[in-house]
């Protein structure tokens, strides 16, 4: 199977959760004066050309359209997957970001989406950890996702039961990547040792 064009992936920040450990809707949290959500969106529209969905919200937020998870009850990011790749062609694959990465980069989503060759997930790997939460997902997992969903697995559950492409540490350094991308910003604390790190991200 050959890969698809860009207008076959489809943007999908995981916005979904309760920002527990943030004590507030992280997805408005500013870093640097934006709000993660609107950073997030940003480098997403840089290697979608499908356009870009809202997990886990309902309405719309930014002007993007958002799809609540069809599960609640659910912990994990796993639940936003599936349920976008519910309502995709079978054709079209998910660039996906969690909320909480402001630092992602668009070169990076581009690169993984380069790789991607329309039936194994993409999907780096840092410190011998698979970032799910940045990587490219084909929706014709959808039925394979549900299952996993039914089971009470999660997204590294998913990818031990498919084909995976594992992007090597050597490989993404090579795109200039510094692993900002999947950092998490998930708490104050780590926004401010991002912003340590990385400095302000790029628009």
């Amino acid at each position: 199977m050959t890969a698809p064009d860009h207008a076959a992936f489809i943007g999908v920040v995981l916005a979904g959760g309760a920002s527990r450990r943030m004590g507030t809707d992280k997805a408005l949290v500013e870093v640097a004066g934006v709000p993660m959500i609107s950073r997030v969106a940003t480098a997403l529209e840089q290697a979608a050309e499908g356009g870009i969905l809202i997990s886990g919200r309902e309405g719309r937020m930014l002007g993007y359209e958002c799809v609540p998870d069809q599960q609640t009850g659910f912990a994990g990011p796993l639940v936003g997957v599936a349920t976008v790749m519910e309502r995709a062609e079978p054709s079209q694959a998910l660039v996906v970001v969690g909320v909480d990465h402001p630092f992602v980069r668009g070169p990076t989503l581009r690169s993984l989406a380069a790789r991607f060759d329309g039936e194994r997930v993409v999907v780096p790997v840092a410190d011998d950890v698979r970032q799910v939460t940045v990587a490219i997902y084909p929706a014709s997992l959808a039925g394979q996702s549900q299952a996993t969903l039914k089971e009470g697995g999660s997204l590294q559950t998913l990818l031990d039961a498919v084909p995976v492409d594992e992007v090597a540490e050597a490989d993404w350094r090579e795109w200039g990547e510094d692993g900002r991308s999947w950092f998490g910003a998930d708490t104050v604390e780590a926004v401010a040792a991002g912003l340590a790190a990385y400095g302000s991200p790029l628009q």
